[in-house]
Formats: C-alpha cells, structure tokens, sequence
C-alpha cells in the first residue's frame, strides 16, 4: 500500500512539473520589432506593378498624379532573443525585379525554403514557424495595371485606373474603382467594392469571394449590365432600385439577379461562394 502511495504521489508530481513546464512554454513572450524599408523611383503611366506579398500583411495601394513609384514597407518581426531578431531581420524584406514598363516588389522571408537554402543554409528549425508580417503602402501613378498577390491582410485600393488582377487568400478587401479592368478572386473574408460615378469608364468587373461577405456601392443611374449569384450557400439584400431584368421573365431571387442598369453596358460581375452579398 506505500508503495502504491508513493508511486500516486510521483505521478502526481511529474504530472505538476509537466503541466508547469507546458504552461511556462505556452507563456513565453516573444520579442517584436518593427522596421520600415523603402524605395522611389521613375515609373511612367501605363506600366505594371506586380506584387507578391508576404504569408501575412496588408498592401494598400493609392494613385497619384507623379510618374513614381514610392514603396513603404513595414516590416515587423518576433522572435525569442535578440539574436534571433537579427538573424531573421537579415532574411525578411523585399526585392525588385525591374524590366521596361514592368516592375515586380517580390517579398521574401523564411517562409520561403530555396530562399532560405540559398542565403542561411543553417537556419534553426525550431524559428521557422516565428510570426512576421510585412505591410505595404504603395503610391502609383493614376493609370497603371496592377497584379497583387498576397495571403492574409487586408487589401484597399484607390485611384487607379487600369488593368488589376488581384489575388487574396484571406482578406478585408476595399477596392475604390475609378475605372480600368478589374479580375479578384478572395479565398475568405469580405470585400466592399464601390463605384462612385454613374459614368464610370470601366471595361468590366468580375470579383468572386469564395467565403465571407461582399458590399457593392452602387452610383444612381448606373449603365451597366449586372450579374450577381450565391454559388452554394447564403443570400443576397439587393435595396438597389435600378435595376431591371434583363431576361424580362426572369425575375430576381436571393440566388441569383441578371440585370441591366440603365442603358447597360459595361459587365459587372460579382459572386460569392458561401455567404452574404449586400447590393446598395
């Protein structure tokens, strides 16, 4: 009966020590800092930006009347010690990639394996999966094609009129459209897309979000030929007054509205996979 005891209260013992351990690991405080990069150069109207972000950070990109590019890149790294710090602030960033009319911004970290092999060959294991992220702020001129690549973060974009194919896996997306072309396809999150005048000079619009909620601000007399569905699940709160079937027996349902606006025009496309679509 002792040692029946004593090997309980052993258990018990190594049990606390373990849990205490655990506790103590889960516990840990990471060290953060935060550093910016940046770059300017000449950039005319009419080229491509081509972004890949990091696994995690936001881009916000805004035209502006300066054939320039300038690039604010906030880049913010954890780690346990300052030595790790250093060590993976030397391997974070971002590079370019420049050729006539096209400039690529190619994030890198210890995200990326051949990265890795190449420039730190020896790099602990046990810091792979440390947390860092970088957010981008980027001014372009106004006319000017995007291609935006990025995992999660939150997306906006204002003031640029040109070709953009945008591709988010997770994010609160805000696209201020003044015209040009737009293809985005959203993995999950939401993404509110206006269109402020009636006489928008666009060519066509086709966003999909495969889960989460999408909000269309829509101008008063818009000329547009209009399609919005619900793929699998959820509805759509359509409270926009112009529109009218184009299909005159083909009425709107909270699944589907092919509709024109106006005069029509310009095709508008927007679908959501599994969620929410409000139309105002």
């Amino acid at each position: 009966m002792k040692s029946l005891k004593a090997i309980r209260i052993f258990l018990l013992v190594s049990c606390f020590v373990v849990l205490s351990s655990f506790a103590a690991a889960q516990t840990t405080t990471l060290l953060k800092r935060t550093t910016t990069k940046t770059d300017k150069f000449d950039f005319g109207s009419g080229g491509t930006l081509a972004l890949i972000g990091a696994p995690n950070g936001s881009v916000t990109i805004e035209g502006w009347a300066k054939n320039e590019i300038e690039i604010l890149a906030e880049i913010t790294i954890e780690a346990p010690a300052e030595a790790d710090l250093d060590r993976i602030s030397k391997l974070t960033g971002f590079t370019l990639e420049e050729s006539t009319g096209r400039t690529g911004v190619i994030s890198y970290g210890i995200h990326d394996k051949k990265f890795l092999k190449r420039n730190d060959k020896k790099f602990p294991k046990a810091l792979l999966t440390t947390p860092f992220r970088i957010d981008y702020t980027i001014k372009v001129p106004r006319y000017c094609d995007l291609q935006i690549d990025g995992g999660t973060g939150d997306l906006t974009i204002s003031g640029v009129e040109g070709t953009m194919r945008l591709n988010y896996l997770d994010t609160n997306a805000k696209l201020h459209l003044v015209g040009g072309a737009v293809t985005a396809v959203f993995g999950k999150g939401s993404a509110d897309i206006s269109i402020p005048t009636r006489s928008w000079g666009g060519r066509f619009v086709d966003v999909q979000l495969a889960a989460g909620t999408m909000n269309l601000s829509l101008p008063t007399g818009l000329n547009a030929d209009f399609d919005a569905s619900i793929l699998r699940t959820g509805t759509i709160e359509n409270t926009f007054t112009g529109f009218k079937p184009r299909v005159r027996n083909v009425q709107f349902t909270d699944k589907l509205i092919a509709a024109k606006a106006g005069t029509g025009g310009v095709s508008l496309k927007f679908a959501v996979g599994d969620g929410t679509m409000k139309i105002k």
